[in-house]
């Protein structure tokens, strides 16, 4: 069965024809938009053999190192065997290999990446001395956050330069009332009071709250909700406390919250 996504502009066709021709493609949106989902939509969407491996996904962190990506010698008995990290499984194997919020990890994680984002296609194992081509299949695909990561971790225009990129942001309400409902199980009504509390909250951005409330924190009230929690309640553990941990944020949230779901 196929991730669900809903698609809000011509983001899937654009990603398509990148495949079609390899073109790296970089994902850029605040966190819980729906990156991630989107991702393994198209993967689905994309592949026809299963044998190819599909999706190799990597949680990008600042521990991250290129030996993590790339792999290495383990003792197995008494030999010494290679194994492959998650990139080169992905480059030999012909995957879709996603790096979520790729500036997380260490820079030499980065430039690991650009010999594989040229027309080289390429990724040098240095501790096997192997030059490894990437199979046709392959694809790098990569995320970040730009309103969220500070300027000592932002994306260098050496790197970000290699990638078509797509702009993700938070749907509108009508569009966000069908996700919220499909994927909480919720009904209409709920769906679009999460949308709308949603929406409202995004504003206070205006006044300095960056983030927002993600999609994905709507969905998870609306799943409290489905299993029988009152929805007030639901919104305090699933938005109010989850949001942020500043008081005057909470507040201020709070209070869009007993508008549209009052106790």
């Amino acid at each position: 069965m196929a991730p669900f996504y809903l698609p809000l502009a011509d983001e899937a066709e654009v990603f398509e024809a990148a495949y079609q021709t390899r073109l790296p493609i970089l994902l850029k949106g605040p966190t819980g938009c729906g990156k991630t989902r989107f991702v393994e939509h198209m993967a689905w969407r994309l592949r026809s053999n299963p044998d190819q491996g599909s999706l190799v996904t990597v949680s990008c962190h600042e521990d991250l190192t290129a030996t993590d990506m790339v792999g290495r010698y383990l003792l197995k008995g008494d030999e010494t065997i290679w194994s492959d990290g998650p990139l080169t499984q992905a480059v030999r194997k012909g995957a879709i290999c996603y790096l979520d919020e790729i500036v997380e990890a260490r820079k030499d994680t980065t430039v690991l990446i650009h010999s594989l984002t040229d027309h080289r296609r390429i990724l040098p194992i240095d501790k096997t001395g192997e030059l490894l081509h990437a199979h046709p299949d392959f694809l790098l695909v990569i995320s970040y956050n730009p309103g969220y990561q500070s300027v000592l971790k932002d994306l260098k225009p050496s790197t970000r330069q290699r990638f078509v990129s797509l702009d993700f942001d938070y749907p509108g309400v009508e569009a966000e009332t069908h996700i919220i409902a499909h994927e909480a199980g919720v009904d209409q009504d709920v769906a679009e009071r999460l949308a709308v509390i949603g929406e409202r909250v995004r504003n206070l951005r205006e006044h300095g709250f960056e983030e927002g409330v993600s999609t994905r924190l709507l969905i998870y009230t609306g799943r409290l909700v489905a299993s029988g929690i009152d929805p007030r309640r639901a919104a305090d553990v699933a938005i109010i406390s989850a949001i942020s941990d500043d008081a005057g944020v909470q507040e201020a949230v709070a209070n869009i919250v007993d508008v549209i779901l009052p106790r």
